[in-house]
């Protein structure tokens, strides 16, 4: 069964995605990405908040399970629900994926899944948003998109895998039928960026920063094509490259980055870590975003690309 959550009163759901939290140590630069998240709970009061994947980066002599629980302090502290999927960095030393998402589930306040067992990657799952009437008003997908490629002719990072696709698809469709036949829209969730994210900035209209290379798989495993299919995804949200926050509508989806939160990885000055934060309304489509950054500055209008 499917984890449900519920529309406030004022028929809102704010959902804050932090990613790349890279925590390390919990020494000094950990300090200053947790001031950063508290900066952006404080301003946002979220119903949910997402961790895009590389919520730590677990070193030779640090124990992966205290650093997750570090990672998440400040968020599970104030009893806010907490989503995570795996990023590549997670699981580098100590601990594998299945342990590190069980450790997850079980904390204060996760609302994090395994998932199917016979699917590839750990923490596939979908969380419900029920309206005020007790109503699936919105579906919330999380899926893992691995680490490296697993093909001896592919190099480069992983991709989400057909079993997954498959089971994202035939998810979708029950949803469809357990509302009498209408597409639930949706939110969904990963870590590496789809390489629908580069065609876009290429060949699209794009709002927001391009800093470096977009980091996709170097093979297309059609998982976009999927979601245009089944219908109903209204945007898709990743992480992965530190220094991208854009965003744009390609084929009727918008394609999001989040806004790097950990400061214990490479940076570039004046490019403010913070999150990328999204409201749904119960009472009209779509959805709305902006970020949010750790100085406490929000940035509702990003820039085109001026291409």
């Amino acid at each position: 069964m499917n984890q449900s959550m519920q529309y406030r009163e004022d028929g809102t759901f704010t959902i804050i995605q932090f990613t790349d939290v890279h925590w390390h140590d919990g020494q000094e630069l950990d300090r200053q990405t947790e001031a950063v998240m508290r900066t952006v709970l404080d301003h946002e009061s979220p119903d949910l908040v997402v961790f895009t994947g590389d919520l730590i980066h677990p070193t030779d002599k640090a124990d992966p399970i205290l650093m997750m629980k570090q990672a998440v302090q400040e968020v599970a502290r104030r009893g806010i629900p907490w989503a995570y999927i795996c990023g590549n960095h997670d699981t580098e030393a100590h601990i594998t994926r299945s342990e590190l998402v069980e450790a997850v589930a079980s904390e204060p306040y996760s609302v994090t899944r395994r998932g199917p067992e016979q699917l590839t990657g750990e923490g596939n799952y979908i969380i419900e948003v029920r309206n005020s009437e007790g109503r699936i008003a919105n579906a919330l997908y999380f899926l893992d998109s691995g680490n490296v490629s697993g093909l001896s002719s592919v190099d480069g990072y992983d991709w989400i895998r057909r079993d997954q696709i498959n089971w994202y698809a035939e998810q979708s469709r029950l949803l469809a039928i357990s509302q009498g036949g209408v597409t639930v829209p949706s939110l969904v969730f990963f870590h590496i960026p789809l390489p629908e994210y580069a065609e876009m900035w290429l060949e699209g209209e794009c709002y927001g920063n391009k800093l470096e290379k977009v980091c996709c798989p170097k093979v297309n495993s059609g998982m976009f094509t999927a979601m245009l299919e089944q219908g109903g995804v209204m945007g898709t949200f990743c992480g992965h490259d530190h220094l991208n926050d854009y965003w744009g509508d390609w084929h009727g989806i918008r394609l999001c980055y989040g806004r790097a939160t950990g400061l214990n990885t490479y940076r570039r000055e004046g490019f403010h870590h913070g999150a990328r934060v999204i409201r749904l309304h119960e009472s009209r489509p779509g959805f709305e975003s902006w970020l949010r950054l750790g100085n406490g500055e929000i940035i509702m209008q990003q820039e085109p690309n001026p291409r």
